[in-house]
């Protein structure tokens, strides 16, 4: 069974930067695609970033794109999610995803099988 934590959540002004961090456990990680979701409040969780197991392909939101980067250290087991010029809009609960089929870029909900326990992000104006 895939464990999932995810870190470096917090508050930020707009503007501002974090980098998030999801350390995984329990399966073979270096030839799994990942993704990050966001849950913002009375909304549905959503897709933010995917990146294949040996990190030669991303995919973004359009919402994110040109500003948030995904990346994965193997040799650490661990996926980054660096986020830059942050709006208020980007407030939410951001998840660590890891796919039913290791070879696919998690992009939808029904394509996750493990979540991590979120982390929160707060975008201040």
């Amino acid at each position: 069974q895939v464990q999932l934590v995810e870190s470096g959540g917090g508050l930020v002004q707009a503007g501002g930067s974090l980098r998030l961090s999801c350390a995984v456990s329990g399966r073979t990680f270096g030839d799994s695609g990942m993704g990050w979701f966001r849950q913002a409040p009375g909304k549905e969780r959503a897709f933010v970033a995917a990146i294949s197991g040996v990190g030669d392909r991303t995919s973004y939101a359009d919402s994110v794109k040109g500003r948030f980067t995904i990346s994965r250290d193997n040799a650490k087991n661990t996926v980054l999610l660096q986020m830059s010029s942050l709006k208020t809009e980007d407030t939410a609960i951001y998840y660590c995803a890891a796919p039913f089929l290791r070879g696919v870029l998690p992009t939808t909900t029904d394509m996750v099988r493990s979540w991590g326990q979120g982390t929160q992000v707060t975008v201040s104006s």
